[in-house]
């Protein structure tokens, strides 16, 4: 038998191997290996997968029965194709057969999807290797007259669901329009702060204000002008209020300098 056939028959063993392990009732085990062996690999590689996930989505895990968690932790295994090899990003990946493979189930709660993202967004800041820039804004700018700059550690989330608030025993809440401010503060501790509309839209302006040109006081005309404020005195005040809040967050790190 020539290398290259020898080396296409093991390729064609590895794959049915691989196949196995990843969905057992599916694929037949591979004729002349003992199933108590193959048993070893079954439960090694599903229960690392099953194990990081149920520490990464703590809430969701808790919100389901056990048999319910493992028919959703052994789908994601079963049918996903992971584009990364690292164990950190297996929760992206997760997130990502959530939203595109998964096909929903009578157990599975219209929030799913929302909390996955929100568990996601937690650990993707906790582990994001950026850090606080040291240059480029003053601290004790003012941030009406200023322009605000913004942590590169703040992020925007808008839910129909309150999913900060879902927990064994408050899994039943109603569905409402949700924003969630998730950011690391300089004390590398992931928080989140819950905005209103207002405060929603004056994050997001100041996040996708191109070239970063707006001032503070500009953005508060601009939200008047949305709302159809004769007087933009009160918006005005209420934002040079709010955006005090987000620097004392360090979701605000000062005023642009350059």
């Amino acid at each position: 038998m020539s290398s290259s056939g020898t080396r296409g028959d093991f390729r064609d063993v590895q794959r049915a191997f691989a196949a196995h392990l990843r969905d057992p009732l599916a694929n037949p085990p591979l004729p002349g290996i003992e199933d108590r062996r193959l048993a070893i690999y079954r439960d090694l590689f599903f229960n690392n997968v099953d194990n990081f996930l149920r520490g990464f989505f703590p809430v969701l895990h808790s919100l389901y029965s056990e048999a319910e968690w493992l028919e959703l932790s052994r789908g994601f295994y079963a049918q996903h194709r992971a584009e990364t090899p690292y164990f950190l990003q297996i929760a992206e990946e997760f997130l990502a057969w959530l939203e595109q493979g998964h096909s929903p189930r009578p157990c599975d709660r219209p929030w799913l999807r929302e909390l996955a993202h929100y568990e996601w967004l937690e650990l993707a800041l906790d582990v994001a290797e950026e850090d606080f820039p040291q240059t480029g804004f003053d601290p004790a700018g003012d941030l009406l007259a200023g322009i605000p700059f913004k942590s590169p550690l703040a992020v925007l989330a808008r839910y129909a669901w309150p999913v900060h608030r879902l927990a064994p025993g408050q899994a039943d809440l109603p569905p409402a329009e949700t924003f969630l401010m998730v950011y690391r503060d300089r004390g590398e501790r992931v928080r989140f702060l819950e905005l209103n509309a207002v405060s929603a839209r004056l994050f997001a302006l100041l996040a996708t204000d191109p070239g970063q040109q707006m001032s503070g006081r500009a953005l508060a005309l601009q939200i008047a002008g949305e709302l159809g404020y004769a007087d933009p005195g009160p918006v005005i005040a209420g934002a040079q209020q709010t955006l005090a809040q987000w620097r004392e967050r360090d979701i605000l790190l000062g005023t642009r300098t350059g």
